[in-house]
């Protein structure tokens, strides 16, 4: 059977997935009367709630006689490890923009990979059917950012499909029948090269592992396509490092391939094909599996350096052990490692002590998934403030700069201009009208002054602003920024909060807790309304006497607390604070700093 391998990239909630959804329901993937669930290849709970991608999964649709292995993405920059990996085993990318918004950050992430890889684009112009669809500017703007990226001559010419994920249709010309997706499958057809590895298959079995598995009966499994010859289930190959390092020797267990939304036992690896391998024990991504006479490694893709680091220590809270079940340093630092194995955008080490570690990676998005995964798992957890990572080059101190694109109400622009350009250090790149009464603001910001920012951003615009950002490059050190301004209420006493201690603490600033929560000395249980940080007493009762009076009676009436999400709360704490995950409750609370500690800072202050 003749093979496309394609992959869908876009910038996060543009479509991809529902797109997909359609494509499977179209080639006859599902029975009938099968249920499927909406956006059935977000498959993670936490995709699921969240409404992105952040694993990237195969599936394989059959049209006309050709099978058609698609790989949807994901599409926040955070994740962009998935993306430079899966863009290697394929022929030809679907990138999708959305006909209102036009091209987005993220969309230029993956098109600049795409397209370094000398790819050919297929362009889905998707949600024309919206009100506010502009699909001709959209068209120009996507050519605009083809040639900006230096693409070739074949690249710029790329075809076009006008289409709607949510109405199932996709036509070559505006005014189309909008009937079905025919002719994007047919475009995929004509357009997307059959795999070069197919002239191989009579070479020495070789494939690159892009994507690793866990199965309980199976155990680990590795997916990729294979770069040449073919391989049947109980055959011995070996597993070579990127250096060309032997790492094990193993018999293939089974043969997996993509059918549908499920995966199939199969009985040839053939050359061109994505499949997935059982049987090995040692071998990771980005390592190559071969037939035992092969000595070179295929080369992989180069990974972007990470951005940021987050410190994962023990929970040593007053209240440490109630909710999770591991919370050893060994055991959180297992289960660091096993990420780290699967995901080569993130990197873990060990500090001195051992009760702690480093994690770097791409962003705050990136790291509040995994503490997240890790909670919901039983971890109990320890999160320091993010912290930038830095570089030296020729002796001069960088740091990471980022691309902000906002979109705002005109009304906004100036408190979002002068936060980003003042406080933050950034420089303004271009401003533009964006549709009635919206601004679009493009502007290179330090990493370091958005952690915290998008928060402050949404309270600025009133929750009407749009924000999306994308590692831009390496700059010069801009000096010191501002950070948090309010201080914090700190409780001055361990037991459980009492509504009139907190009635009569609102005038101080706004509370994190409500009454009748478990508190400790030392836990942040409010933001302070001036800079400085205010030790209270959340415990203390209402006096009783046998006195009756007007005014004494008064019910207590509590505003609502502020409840953080985990990215809020990691973003919000300074770096003499700590955020406690288990996997009930997020709290916030003082780091207890030794004698030695705290005179390091007092000194790095003055």
């Amino acid at each position: 059977m003749d093979i496309r391998n394609i992959a869908i990239i876009a910038h996060v909630d543009h479509g991809k997935t529902t797109l997909v959804d359609q494509l499977l329901k179209q080639s006859g993937a599902f029975r009938e009367n099968q249920a499927v669930a909406e956006r059935a290849m977000d498959s993670n709970d936490i995709e699921r709630e969240r409404g992105i991608t952040i694993l990237a999964k195969a599936t394989s649709v059959e049209w006309k006689g050709t099978r058609i292995n698609i790989v949807d993405t994901p599409g926040h920059a955070d994740f962009g490890g998935e993306v430079e990996r899966i863009l290697s085993m394929v022929d030809g990318v679907c990138l999708l923009v959305d006909a209102a918004e036009g091209p987005m950050p993220q969309t230029k992430f993956v098109t600049s990979k795409a397209l370094a890889l000398g790819l050919r684009p297929i362009v889905v112009l998707n949600k024309v059917d919206k009100p506010a669809a502009e699909p001709d500017n959209a068209l120009n703007d996507v050519f605009d950012l083809f040639a900006n990226l230096g693409a070739s001559d074949d690249q710029l010419d790329f075809p076009h499909v006008y289409a709607s994920g949510i109405g199932g249709w996709a036509d070559e010309t505006l005014d189309g029948p909008r009937k079905d997706m025919s002719a994007l499958f047919d475009l995929i057809l004509r357009h997307v090269q059959p795999p070069a590895q197919v002239a191989r298959a009579a070479e020495p079995f070789r494939m690159l592992a892009t994507t690793l598995g866990a199965d309980p009966f199976l155990g680990r499994l590795l997916t990729g396509r294979v770069e040449a010859g073919t391989a049947k289930a109980g055959d011995t190959l070996k597993a070579l490092s990127r250096d060309g390092e032997r790492i094990e020797q193993f018999r293939i267990s089974k043969i997996l391939a993509f059918r549908g939304l499920t995966q199939t036992p199969i009985d040839t690896a053939e050359a061109g094909d994505i499949v997935t391998l059982a049987g090995m024990a040692k071998a990771t991504v980005a390592d190559t599996l071969c037939a035992p006479d092969v000595t070179e490694a295929l080369p992989s893709q180069p990974i972007d350096p990470p951005t940021i680091s987050v410190t994962f220590g023990i929970n040593d809270s007053p209240l440490a052990g109630q909710d999770g079940k591991k919370v050893q340093s060994r055991v959180i630092r297992e289960r660091l490692m096993r990420e780290a194995e699967v995901n080569v955008a993130i990197k873990v080490e060990d500090t001195p002590g051992g009760e702690a570690f480093v994690v770097s990676g791409r962003g705050e998005l990136q790291m509040g998934v995994l503490i997240e995964n890790m909670r919901r798992e039983g971890f109990e957890l320890s999160i320091s403030r993010p912290r930038v990572i830095f570089r030296d080059e020729d002796g001069q101190r960088m740091e990471p700069v980022e691309e902000v694109i906002i979109d705002v109400d005109d009304d906004y622009t100036g408190v979002v201009i002068e936060k980003l350009t003042g406080e933050r250090k950034g420089e303004m790149v271009d401003m533009r009208p964006a549709g009635v009464g919206k601004t679009r603001i493009v502007a290179h910001v330090p990493s370091r002054g958005l952690i915290g920012y998008h928060g402050e951003f949404m309270t600025d615009t009133r929750g009407n602003g749009v924000l999306n950002r994308i590692f831009h490059g390496w700059a010069p050190y801009k000096g010191a920024i501002q950070g948090r301004r309010q201080g914090v209420l700190i409780s001055m006493e361990d037991g459980v909060s009492v509504a009139y201690a907190l009635w009569n603490l609102e005038d101080r600033g706004k509370m994190f807790i409500g009454a009748q929560e478990q508190l400790y000395q030392g836990m942040i249980i409010g933001e302070h309304s001036r800079d400085n940080d205010l030790e209270v007493n959340p415990l203390k009762g209402k006096k009783l006497t046998n006195v009756r009076a007007s005014g004494t009676d008064e019910a207590v009436r509590l505003t609502p607390p502020v409840r953080m999400s985990l990215e809020e709360a990691i973003a919000y704490v300074n770096d003499d604070e700590l955020v406690e995950v288990t996997p009930r409750n997020i709290r916030l609370r003082k780091r207890h700093l030794d004698p030695h500690e705290r005179k390091r800072q007092a000194r790095a202050e003055a």
